[in-house]
This record gives structure tokens, C-alpha cells and sequence, in this order.
């Protein structure tokens, strides 16, 4: 299995983005979308945005 994003609805009936690894382990999960088109393109976003986004480490 490789990595890979999954929409899911939660009990509130919102569509919600979850990022797997390869073992299965849920790696982070999004906010609830109404719409699933609107969980398709949070996806589209970190595809496009993620590989040049910065780490802002808080913890200093």
C-alpha cells in the first residue's frame, strides 16, 4: 500500500480528508467540508502547495 488521501463523512454528515501511510496509520485528517467537491480540492491544495510549504517549529 503507498500513501494516500481518503474521503471519508464523519457522524456529523461533513466530508472529511484523512492522509494514510503505507501501514495504515492516519498520518492528520482536515476539517468537515459540506461538499465533497470542496474535500476534492483540499486535496488538490496540498498536493499543489504542500511540496514548497516552510515547517514553522513553535516549540522554542
Amino acid at each position: 500500500m503507498a500513501y494516500k488521501f481518503e474521503i471519508y463523512k464523519d457522524k456529523a454528515g461533513e466530508f472529511r480528508v484523512r492522509f494514510k501511510a503505507p501501514n495504515g496509520e492516519v498520518m492528520f485528517s482536515t476539517e468537515g467540508y459540506s461538499s465533497k467537491a470542496s474535500a476534492k480540492n483540499a486535496i488538490e491544495s496540498m498536493k499543489k502547495n504542500g511540496p514548497g510549504a516552510e515547517t514553522d517549529d513553535t516549540t522554542d
